[in-house]
């Protein structure tokens, strides 16, 4: 008999017991006398069986308790994003206090995507970042398990979805630039293009941006418009979400002859890489430039001087998600949850000239 097909009713056979009673060996060891518990684990190394199938009871059982989290990006932007890196973390917690486990899926290996979909043991799925994954949705809905997905960068409205109102978070950080005074603004916008990298006329954005950065890039407009500002008037420069595209959109827009006194940045991660450059430079924040993050992480809170940002409601995001697979309570359209602008120490009126 080959090692990998031995069943527990081979074991119980071999060792001269009922099945029941092999298999509470392995399930409830401490209602087997110890000398049959002995012989019955004698036997199964024997023979190479090492255990009952808890896949196959779980599933058997019609839940296993334990949500799949995927998104269409390396395992390491996990831990590498703060965005990522909250929601997890947020994510985590609920589950905590529901005694849930999650299983991290990657869905970065295109060849092995299918798999790893279809073998994990969750009971549903909360997929990030689902704008470009189309084929992230369609295994996830193959699987026939409840999934959510967190982004609203998709017009597909048979895909249940919990979000943020983008447009109305970018207009909150524009009027608080326009509130204290400022005038003379920049854009740094993100995004995975690199022919969006660097001066980004605004024609551009509508056609070739992603929904969340263009969202947020509306907003801005929007509450630009209500101080008479016109968008060509505003510089957009376009980062890979990373620091070196920072560092050269930083440095192209301080090296013109009218530096901005103030600037809207897409996300805190990018906004604090700015800051950084500025006091390289020994300029001040917010003494000399102001800056507006976008997400609310928790570095946000912690970096020197605090960033002002747009906070997301990571704790809600998190509850609404991990009780909807749980619950099977999908959403059956789009949800946008509202965001909180926090102002920290990085905004101040321009200096007076």
């Amino acid at each position: 008999m080959g090692k990998g097909h031995v069943r527990l009713a081979d074991v119980a056979k071999a060792a001269g017991v009922s099945q029941g009673t092999a298999s509470n060996v392995f399930s409830r060891p401490d209602v087997v006398r110890e000398e049959v518990r002995e012989r019955v684990l004698k036997v199964a190394r024997e023979l190479g069986y090492s255990g009952p199938d808890v896949k196959g009871r779980l599933l058997r059982a019609g839940r296993v308790n334990a949500i799949g989290v995927a998104a269409v990006e390396p395992l390491t932007y996990f831990f590498d994003d703060p965005w990522a890196r909250s929601l997890m973390t947020a994510i985590g917690e609920v589950c905590d206090a529901s005694g849930t486990g999650i299983a991290v899926v990657s869905a970065m290996n295109e060849e092995r995507l299918a798999w790893n979909i279809n073998s994990a043991l969750v009971d549903g799925f909360i997929l990030l970042c689902v704008e470009g994954g189309e084929r992230l949705v369609e295994l996830t809905r193959q699987r026939q398990l409840p999934f959510i997905a967190l982004a609203l960068g998709i017009e597909d409205e048979t895909i249940p979805a919990i979000g943020i109102d983008n447009v109305a978070g970018g207009a909150a950080a524009a009027r608080h630039l326009l509130e204290l005074g400022h005038r003379d603004i920049a854009i740094l916008s993100i995004g995975d293009v690199d022919g969006l990298v660097g001066p980004v006329a605004p024609e551009r954005v509508d056609p070739e941006m992603e929904a969340t950065p263009r969202d947020r890039m509306h907003g801005y407009w929007q509450a630009l418009a209500e101080y008479g500002i016109p968008r060509e008037a505003v510089p957009i420069q376009g980062t890979l979400h990373d620091r070196p595209s920072t560092i050269m959109a930083m440095e192209t827009l301080f090296s013109s002859a009218s530096p901005p006194t103030a600037i809207l940045a897409m996300s805190d991660k990018v906004a604090l890489f700015a800051m950084q450059w500025l006091a390289e430079r020994g300029l001040k924040v917010p003494e000399d430039v102001s800056i507006i993050g976008f997400d609310g992480v928790p570095e946000a809170a912690t970096s020197l001087p605090r960033l002002t940002t747009v906070a997301q409601p990571f704790a809600e995001i998190a509850r609404r998600s991990v009780t909807a697979i749980l619950e099977n309570a999908l959403p059956e359209n789009h949800e946008a949850l509202d965001l909180e602008l926090v102002v920290r120490d990085s905004t101040a009126p321009p200096r007076a000239h």
